[in-house]
């Protein structure tokens, strides 16, 4: 039913810029909140950044100033600007969804895409 995927993902030298796209396809109602979370080698899962449905936005410190989320509303896609990158950007990120649609669902994760950073 409802399926996120993920693409822009790949490889960037340090202090370089890569941006990351998230579609929403399926059957929903309404998305309450779209966010982009990550997860590196050995480490837990954490928030990236986050764009509620007024457009309203929320960042980890470590991005704040460099990394910038926005959305098209019509398309339900999330985007992930990511600027000045360093090697500790390095992860697998996911796109999250939360939201209403037809099924008992509320929360939507997609499959993870790497994005490396090299020194």
């Amino acid at each position: 039913q409802v399926q996120l995927m993920e693409s822009g993902g790949g490889s960037v030298p340090a202090g370089g810029s890569l941006t990351l796209s998230c579609a929403a396809s399926g059957r929903i109602i309404s998305i309450e909140t779209m966010a982009w979370y990550r997860q590196a080698p050995g480490e837990e899962r954490e928030l990236v950044a986050r764009i509620a449905g007024g457009g309203s936005t929320k960042y980890a410190d470590s991005v704040r100033g460099r990394f910038a989320i926005s959305r098209d509303n019509v398309r339900h896609t999330v985007h992930l600007q990511m600027s000045n990158m360093n090697p500790a950007d390095t992860a697998v990120y996911y796109c999250n969804m939360r939201g209403l649609t037809y099924g008992p669902d509320y929360d939507f994760w997609g499959q993870g895409t790497q994005v490396t950073v090299s020194a």
